[in-house]
């Protein structure tokens, strides 16, 4: 009878889900918070001075690394793998020249624009409530204004 209810213990401890996050290294392993910066036109931020492609939008972070995308709730992971099609249209407008570590096939691509995605990729992202809130508070900056006030005074 104990080995029936060890060996039933165990079976239910290995197959219960670890979890809804799931922790994947990429590779990405800063020492310390990288310096975000505005990408022009999109509301995402990009790790300036970090050696890898390490986004933030939506108070997400997002990483581009072995040739697919990663979120997570810090900087620094724990990563998990975004299938193509959810990775949001934002991120996805990312001009190549913000991709601090772009694949080495790139090189050919113009930097002003985002790369040539694969249909796959964003068809399934939805635009939250939230999201498009800021986006379209974003879009009614004018030149560092914004109903009279300037960026970063007032609310």
């Amino acid at each position: 009878m104990k080995r029936l209810l060890l060996a039933a213990l165990l079976v239910t401890t290995v197959a219960a889900p670890a979890g809804a996050q799931v922790s994947i290294d990429i590779g990405i392993h800063l020492p310390s918070p990288p310096t975000f910066a505005v990408v022009p036109g999109v509301p995402v931020y990009y790790a300036s001075s970090a050696p890898a492609n390490v986004f933030l939008y939506s108070s997400q972070y997002w990483a581009f690394a072995r040739g697919g995308w990663y979120v997570g709730p810090n900087w620094n992971g724990p990563w998990a793998a975004v299938a193509a099609a959810y990775v949001p249209a934002p991120i996805l407008r990312v001009p190549v020249a913000y991709y601090r570590v772009p694949p080495g096939h790139w090189r050919g691509w113009r930097r002003d624009a985002p790369p040539p995605w694969e249909p796959a990729f964003g068809g399934e992202w939805r635009e939250e409530r939230h999201e498009r809130d800021w986006r379209e508070r974003e879009e009614h900056w004018d030149r560092g204004r914004h109903e009279g006030r300037e960026r970063g005074r007032g609310h």
